[in-house]
């Protein structure tokens, strides 16, 4: 692999209707969102979504499908044809769905959730991965509204190099928000990361991405509801043993809760994506990754998050002393 390393992106991006407040899906912000990271240079080898649709109510009302079934994840895939095809482009990247929950109403499709891991594949080659099977992760505090709480998931693939073969993980993810029935919710003034649910998803988390990655280098990214020097982030960088990007690179504080907002309600801003790794990543840069509200973002008011753009390499595989041939 040459020097320049491969970049990786985390967005949510709330259902590409941030212009209508998250209720509906429209042509516009998607086309604005593939514009954004189509202009990133160089661009994303690997772009992981969070708060992608489906098909519901919610995400056709306002952007009719062009044929019966066409899902959210496809259209947004148009527009990115439609961009890279503007600029006399190929477009490079093959797109992957993970479906988490699924509320209906009779027959009616109300509301869907999912994540999205977008691959490029000039750059890399796809070995696995479980879009038919997506791990969960929710965990449930009160059981008897179990039917009623929002799917967590964790999407899992493990990606070749091209020109080396050499194998790594990434996994997307979306953590609950704090669970309001425990008392420690309601004993504690910064909520956010301190939910006993979040603490529980974090820990399957790391539970899943050991059983997956062995040795291997990996990569978990997402929106984790969970700002720096909260349980779930001292948790992660504690006890699981992983390296957060932006900490890495020295971009962050990792005791300031609310030092670069990645995201931004009403007058709130806070800090809740994150992107981590193990088992052989060396972060390179964070280039492009600029806190909420910051208008010299090419991505500034997509989305009521902000991405995380990183650089990264491999470490050699351990007893490697020669190149692995692609397979694909």
């Amino acid at each position: 692999m040459n020097d320049s390393g491969l970049r990786i992106v985390t967005y949510n991006v709330r259902y590409f209707g941030h212009m209508l407040r998250g209720l509906a899906s429209t042509v516009g912000p998607k086309r604005r969102v593939a514009g954004a990271l189509a202009s990133l240079d160089p661009l994303p080898d690997i772009v992981c979504l969070q708060e992608v649709e489906t098909s519901s109510l919610r995400s056709t009302i306002a952007h009719r499908p062009k044929q019966p079934g066409e899902t959210q994840l496809a259209a947004f895939m148009d527009r990115m044809v439609e961009t890279f095809g503007a600029q006399a482009r190929d477009m490079p990247y093959e797109a992957f769905y993970f479906r988490a929950h699924h509320y209906k109403l009779g027959e009616v499709s109300l509301y869907t959730t999912g994540l999205a891991v977008l691959v490029n594949t000039r750059t890399l080659e796809v070995d696995a991965h479980n879009v038919d099977r997506p791990e969960h992760i929710t965990h449930h505090h009160v059981q008897r509204l179990k039917d009623r709480k929002q799917s967590r998931i964790c999407a899992h693939m493990r990606l070749r190099r091209r020109g080396d073969g050499r194998a790594f993980h990434i996994f997307n993810t979306h953590l609950s928000l704090p669970t309001p029935f425990s008392k420690e919710f309601w004993a504690t003034k910064d909520k956010m990361g301190c939910g006993v649910n979040q603490l529980h998803e974090a820990k399957k988390l790391a539970d899943f991405m050991r059983s997956l990655s062995g040795d291997e280098p990996y990569i978990v990214c997402g929106d984790f509801n969970s700002p720096p020097a909260s349980p779930v982030f001292r948790y992660l960088t504690g006890d699981a043993c992983l390296t957060c990007a932006q900490v890495a690179v020295g971009q962050i504080d990792p005791s300031a809760t609310r030092g670069f907002p990645t995201a931004g309600f009403m007058h709130m801003r806070m800090h809740l994506d994150h992107m981590f790794s193990g088992g052989g990543v060396r972060w390179l840069d964070t280039e492009e990754t600029l806190p909420f509200g910051d208008t010299a973002s090419r991505f500034h008011g997509l989305s009521d998050h902000m991405p995380i753009v990183a650089r990264f390499t491999l470490d050699a595989a351990p007893g490697a002393t020669a190149s692995v041939p692609s397979v694909g």
